[in-house]
């Protein structure tokens, strides 16, 4: 019993280890075409985005409405403070058909991995 317990551990560990290692330090190039969408609050906006990101606000209802006026062949990166609502808003738009869209997480890790400057 012993042994399948150790095995399903060390399974454990290895998996954790590479799903950790995908996010923040890779590298994203966005074409000059790639849509930059921030779907913070408009404070969190004003305090300092990223250079030629629009603001969508996801909790304001903003994302949400413009969504169907979004062209679904373009290209997306999305980022918010944390990582949690550019994720829904991802999920959002993967399900309404959209192929091409990135979420860059945080703030910070989309700065860090794109090398897009943090502008107010």
């Amino acid at each position: 019993m012993f042994r399948p317990l150790a095995a399903l551990a060390g399974s454990l560990v290895v998996l954790a280890s590479i799903a950790g290692c995908s996010a923040a330090g890779d590298s994203v190039e966005l074409s000059a075409d790639t849509i930059l969408i921030d779907v913070r609050t408009p404070a969190e906006y004003d305090a300092g985005h990223l250079e030629g990101a629009t603001l969508l606000d996801l909790n304001g209802g903003e994302f949400a409405t413009a969504l169907p006026t979004l062209d679904p062949e373009a290209e997306y990166a999305v980022y918010c403070k944390s990582g949690n609502r550019s994720g829904q808003a991802v999920a959002m738009m993967t399900e309404a058909g959209f192929e091409n869209v990135i979420d860059l997480g945080s703030i910070g890790q989309a700065e860090a991995s794109t090398q897009i400057e943090v502008v107010q």
